[in-house]
């Protein structure tokens, strides 16, 4: 695999992983206010921001360098 392509894998990996916590930290800070954490729609919630990140990084990451 190219060096490139593994960086940037690297780096939308990375960058997925962190949006998911985030995700996954406001949803059940908002669900616990409300007085029950919903579980699947916690983890849905996460999933599919993670899928967002992957989709953005397709449009660029500055961590990577474009020759």
């Amino acid at each position: 695999m190219n060096h490139k392509v593994k960086l940037w894998w690297k780096a939308a990996t990375v960058r997925a992983i962190k949006t998911v916590a985030q995700t996954a930290v406001a949803t059940i800070g908002t669900a616990a206010v409300m007085g029950e954490v919903n579980w699947l729609m916690v983890g849905s919630a996460a999933l599919l921001a993670g899928v967002l990140s992957l989709l953005t990084s397709i449009g660029g990451l500055p961590e990577v360098e474009v020759d």
